[in-house]
This record gives structure tokens, sequence and C-alpha cells, in this order.
């Protein structure tokens, strides 16, 4: 009777664990609406997200390689079908070497947000380096991707950067910076239409510096994967804009 009722408990244990597990594994961010003029400015985003938004870490190590965890935050919301987003970043190196629109800016100190509208598998790179250098693709996986147009992108796309917009080699000894952007659903040139008012999808956010002097790889919700891959539709968390 003893044997059976250690058996009960250890397997009510492990239906418990496997539960908190995929809740760690699959995130739900809700994102609040912001009711604004349809011609509000980057610096007054910047105001109202710190007002009315939670700060969001961006803190998962996923592998043990790359242990270095430089201090990542964003706030989100979305207003006049528009995604609000803002990244906070302390690390110790930063790297603005990338020039041209959809360049290597995941080389630089760069901040990410994968956005999958239709939850479907098919997917937006936004990446950007720390001076706002954006790189903007879509398709189902790394080695599907379609770059969007660069001319789209600087006409639609608005970024700011408190390290400002010119490159620089690696700056050691610490720094902090913070980036605002507005991303439109005009974007979404593959989802034409889409609104975002009341639609649940799928997203990660992440930090990355590959050519930087500590390489480092975080992200919002977490990834299963051997090495470093941030192209995981299937590993992103649930977003609901509210």
């Amino acid at each position: 009777m003893l044997k059976n009722n250690t058996l009960i408990l250890f397997f009510i244990i492990a239906i418990f664990a496997t539960c908190n597990a995929q809740k760690e594994i699959d995130k739900i961010l809700k994102v609040q609406e912001i009711k604004a003029a349809t011609d509000v400015t980057l610096s007054e985003v910047s105001v109202l997200l710190e007002a009315q938004t939670e700060l969001h870490p961006i803190a998962v190590l996923n592998w043990s390689a790359f242990p270095y965890k430089p201090a990542v935050g964003f706030r989100i919301a979305h207003a006049n079908n528009q995604i609000w987003l803002k990244y906070y970043v302390t690390e110790e190196n930063i790297l603005a070497q990338t020039e041209e629109i959809n360049g290597g800016v995941s080389g630089d100190s760069c901040v990410e947000f994968f956005f999958d509208p239709l939850a479907n598998g098919n997917y937006y790179n936004f990446e950007f380096s720390c001076i706002g250098k954006p790189h903007l693709a879509y398709g189902p996986g790394r080695g599907k991707r379609r770059f969007v147009d660069p001319q789209l992108i600087q006409n639609e796309l608005q970024i700011t950067s408190t390290l400002g917009s010119k490159t620089f080699a690696e700056k050691t000894g610490g720094h902090s910076w913070e980036m605002t952007m507005i991303i439109p659903a005009s974007m979404f040139i593959h989802d034409k239409g889409i609104k975002l008012k009341g639609l649940r999808t799928k997203a990660n956010f992440f930090k990355c510096g590959d050519k930087t002097s500590i390489k480092h790889y975080l992200t919002w919700n977490p990834i299963v994967a051997e090495k470093p891959d941030f192209h995981r539709p299937e590993q992103f968390g649930t977003v609901v804009f509210e």
C-alpha cells in the first residue's frame, strides 16, 4: 500500500512539474492599447510607455557556452494599429559597425523582435543595432527569408536610440542605452489589412552580439536548441493585443 501511495505521489509531482515547465516555455504577454493621437512622436511614445506599461525582462540564458548576461528589458503597447516598443540595455561592451539597412546587425550590440502575426510559423524578424540600424525579413525559417524593401523600412519604421545613429568601433567599460520604435502594421507586407487590436499571436524578444568581445544570446521566451538559434517560431511565446 505504501508503495502504491508513493507511486501516486510521484506521478502527481511529475504532472505539476510538467505543467510549470510548460508555462515557462510558453509565456503569455498581454499588450495593452494606449489611446493617443495619430501623429504622436517617438519621444511621446517613450513617455507613454514609461507611464503606462510594465517592464519585461529578456533574461533567459539558453546556452551554457555563452554565460554573459547583460541587463535587458522592454516595454510594449499598441496604438493606432502600431506596435510601440522600447528596449533598455546595460552591457559591458557596445559595437555598431553595420551601416546599411538589412545588413548584419546581429553582429553588433543588437536587440530583436520576432513576430508571427497569424501564429502559423511565418514570421518577421525585426533586428536593430544599438544605433537603430534595422534588418527586417519574412518567412517560415532561417533559410527561407525574404527581405522587406529597405525603402519601405526607411519610410515607415521609426526608431531612435540614446546612442545616436553613427557607427562606431567597440567601446568597453560598461554602457547603458535605450531604444524606442514605432512599428506600423503597414510593415507587415505579407499580412495586408491585419488589425492588432484583439490579435492573439506568437513572438519572442532577444538580445545578442555575435561580433562583440563577449558573445551573448538572451531570450524572453526560452528556446531549446543545441546552439544559439532565434529562428524557432515553434518556441515563441504567446502575445495578446488587448
